[in-house]
């Protein structure tokens, strides 16, 4: 049988595994010549009184800390198979799993998910997420904004930036030694929506190239950098070193940080994740997902204030047996539990080392799957309704927010739209939700559209 185009084209694209062990690229150290370029390029330009004063700074401007850790499950989690199951559904719209009881009363996941269901009272589950804007992008909902959307017209999103670099523009990191916004993803282009018009200040760093990004070149050292003389004398030998070389394509927007980054090496510190324990990394998993979830953490610890995780591209993309990601049976089964782990672990971690109240973390895709199971064993993709993961931040969880029909076809209470979750997450990191940014054109963009609000339920 001749597969449908979409098919052919996952089939081509597909990685080589969905969850293979952490690429050792994940914590390589940079060239030099990528060193010259973002990290002391910046301090280059400085004063030193301006350098010495990054070199003093030791918070975000007062403000209390706040991180958001957004976990993007690509490709489009089923609804019906994970967090919002019909067991009392006809069989082809049902599936192939049994369902659980969690810890709160009345509430069942899929059977997949024992751990998450162990502490679903430390959980908000969304059922009645509105995801009828979306594609099969991240644009839209990592956007928070319906108008943000694949356009094919060459202005994808539509100049709309992304939550995180809303969070990079209005509030900052929440330790100026660390940039605001880090994705820790393997496919950038397709799983990680950036900064759109605002502009490339406020862009996601690539978690890839963070670690060696701000490694000391061959003879600096950090002895003589702190003589004020010698810096002087470093930097003019910088200055006369970019100048010869290509010029920058990209402003560097951690200028004031970088002569901070490189005395007390806090950005390296972060990716050391061999200095955990065998046992905590066990727990996260040493696979794809779990590595980054506990890097995650190791970045919000270390004062990144917006995170972004995913594990590969389109892996909960299960059409059916005949594309690379497989059906549900074959496809999302072996997936369910790895991201239980992770959730269950983060959790209980975060919590442990007092950072589970700042924290909000977020677990979601681009939109659900399809209720009724197609001939090769998956469901397709499902526009009108999903299901999302909500858990600390200081938030109210133990509850199940929204509804969809018997049949997982529609919501039938408490729509929750992307412009609502966009709001939620400015309003947990203290932005003013009135606040605007201003496009090439002059004129001001609002960061929440079309009257969203904070979900009120979480509150």
């Amino acid at each position: 049988m001749i597969q449908s185009q979409h098919s052919q084209t996952h089939v081509r694209s597909s990685v080589a595994a969905q969850f293979q062990p952490a690429s050792k690229d994940l914590l390589r150290v940079g060239s030099r010549r990528w060193f010259l370029q973002t990290g002391l390029a910046g301090v280059a330009g400085l004063s030193l009184p301006q350098i010495l004063a990054a070199n003093d700074a030791t918070g975000s401007g007062g403000k209390p800390r706040k991180s958001i850790l957004m976990f993007w499950l690509s490709g489009g989690l089923s609804h019906i198979d994970s967090w919002d199951v019909k067991p009392n559904a006809p069989a082809e719209i049902r599936g192939p799993f049994d369902s659980i009881a969690t810890s709160l009363p009345g509430v069942r996941f899929t059977e997949h998910l024992p751990l998450q269901a162990s502490i679903a009272h430390k959980l908000s589950i969304i059922r009645s997420v509105d995801c009828k804007a979306s594609n099969h992008t991240p644009i839209t909902m990592q956007a928070g904004n319906p108008l943000a959307k694949r356009t094919d017209n060459g202005n994808d999103g539509d100049g709309y930036p992304s939550m995180g670099s809303v969070v990079s523009k209005f509030r900052g990191s929440n330790d100026p030694a660390m940039p605001a916004f880090v994705g820790l993803a393997d496919s950038w282009k397709a799983d990680v929506w950036e900064s759109g018009q605002m502009g490339s200040d406020f862009a996601p760093v690539k978690g890839s190239e963070l670690a060696g990004r701000f490694a000391l070149p061959e003879g600096v050292l950090v002895d003589r950098l702190q003589d004020r003389q010698s810096l002087r004398r470093e930097f003019d030998r910088l200055r006369a070193e970019l100048d010869r070389s290509e010029t920058m394509t990209r402003t560097d927007r951690y200028t004031q940080q970088a002569y901070d980054l490189v005395l007390s090496g806090r950005a390296q510190k972060a990716f050391a994740v061999d200095e955990e324990s065998p046992q905590l990394r066990d727990a996260y998993g040493r696979d794809s997902i779990g590595e980054k979830a506990l890097l995650a953490r190791r970045l919000v610890e270390a004062g990144v204030s917006y995170v972004l995780v995913s594990g590969a591209w389109g892996y909960f993309d299960h059409h059916g047996d005949e594309v690379r990601w497989g059906g549900i049976e074959k496809g999302l089964k072996p997936l369910l539990p790895r991201i239980d782990q992770v959730i269950f672990t983060l959790i209980n971690d975060l919590e442990a080392r007092g950072l589970l109240d700042s924290t909000l973390v977020l677990m979601l895709g681009e939109f659900g799957r399809g209720p009724v199971m197609t001939k090769t064993a998956g469901r397709d993709h499902w526009t009108n309704c999903m299901s999302m993961l909500v858990a600390g931040g200081g938030l109210k969880h133990g509850q199940v927010i929204g509804a969809t029909d018997p049949r997982g076809y529609g919501i039938v209470d408490r729509s929750i739209p992307p412009q609502d979750l966009a709001a939620t997450v400015f309003s947990q990191m203290g932005i003013d939700l009135s606040s605007h940014w201003v496009n090439p054109q002059g004129r001001p963009v609002p960061i929440v559209v079309e009257g969203g609000k904070p979900i009120p339920e979480l509150s």
